[in-house]
């Protein structure tokens, strides 16, 4: 089935950016089923089967300094210089400082699930869950408070990175939620090499 299409008009104009980027979905479907998260897949996924689960390989690839744990599965220490504030963020593996440096889905899941993501396979929605140009280490609280807005109604409070947001909100929105009927599966496409 065909995605929504999603348009990319003057919903946001950010100046700098040189561009109009937006989030707003030319119709959503009449009938969408209540957003289910368990639909993407249960956590992070290894998918290459290294021991780095989605999670640790995008904390290797976003902090730096990092350490890890003596068996090389988990990120111990690093340090992420955090696009969404601005600031420099010391993070400890732990059960009580794991959540300060989270893993935000450029798009949220919820709202890929609206855009159509409820009628993709189970594999096509736990490979966009883990797709790495869709995932980025931030500031837990941020991430938080984003929710499962677009950049229409939520931007970092860094003002340097709301171009750098939208941008790649749009990218990704325009690469993996439009379907722009390539008989490639969508699965196939997030795991080539970029």
């Amino acid at each position: 089935m065909r995605l929504p299409v999603l348009v990319f008009a003057a919903a946001l104009l950010l100046s700098g950016c040189g561009a109009a980027l937006g989030d707003t979905v030319a119709a959503w479907p009449a009938q969408v089923p209540p957003y289910d998260r368990d639909a993407f897949g249960d956590g992070w996924a290894d998918a290459d089967r290294d021991c780095q689960d989605t999670r640790q390989e995008i904390l290797i690839r976003d902090l730096v300094d990092i350490t890890l744990t003596a068996d090389g599965c988990d990120v111990a220490t690093g340090t992420l210089n955090d696009l969404y504030t601005g600031t420099t963020i010391a993070f400890q593996r732990g059960q009580s400082t794991s959540d300060d440096v989270q893993i935000d889905h450029v798009i949220p899941l919820s709202y890929a699930w609206k855009a159509g993501a409820w009628q993709w396979s189970d594999a096509d929605r736990e490979a966009f869950a883990n797709d790495g140009a869709e995932l980025r280490a931030v500031d837990g609280p941020t991430n938080n408070s984003k929710g499962d807005r677009g950049p229409s109604r939520w931007l970092p409070p860094n003002p340097p990175a709301h171009c750098t947001y939208a941008a790649s909100w749009r990218d990704v929105a325009r690469e993996r939620l439009v379907d722009h009927g390539s008989q490639v599966s969508r699965a196939a496409r997030w795991s080539a090499p970029r």
